[in-house]
């Protein structure tokens, strides 16, 4: 359905150490932005659309993902789209945040071992760690699949 002036959602940036350059595309002012980074590392940026605000960090050094929850919570957002590296989704799902996955498959293979993944980082240890899915919803996009998982 067609909307012409839809409502823009608040743009997140993690960036542990505030080096997101100005001019990056992230940063255009087509809507709002909020970079979260490191308490100490804040610094300002000469537009009104972008906030910056500084969160407590984890033992990997990287801002503390339920402190970020925690401040967005405070600010009204609800919902949130993690989009990201796989280092960044990784995060995400070994702390468990994730309600739901969409992971699409494209009409080509990428091999070698050091292809990035889906989720790089520590991976498991043990099975009592697996993130058990459940097929949600499987839909056909062109020669490719975007599969949804509730993560359980």
């Amino acid at each position: 359905k067609y909307v012409k002036n839809p409502k823009q959602p608040l743009r997140i940036v993690l960036d542990s150490s505030c080096r997101t350059p100005k001019d990056a595309l992230v940063l255009n002012d087509s809507a709002k932005t909020l970079i979260i980074t490191k308490k100490g590392n804040e610094k300002q940026f000469d537009c009104k659309h972008i906030g910056v605000v500084g969160c407590k960090i984890d033992n990997e050094g990287y801002v503390d993902l339920n402190c970020v929850l925690d401040l967005l919570s405070k600010k009204g957002v609800k919902k949130l789209l993690v989009e990201g590296g796989s280092t960044i989704i990784w995060s995400f799902l070994k702390k468990k945040l994730v309600d739901d996955l969409f992971i699409y498959i494209g009409p080509y293979v990428i091999g070698g071992k050091d292809t990035p993944t889906v989720a790089d980082g520590s991976g498991i240890k043990n099975e009592n760690e697996l993130l058990s899915l459940r097929i949600v919803n499987v839909k056909r996009l062109d020669e490719g699949a975007l599969i949804q998982y509730k993560v359980l």
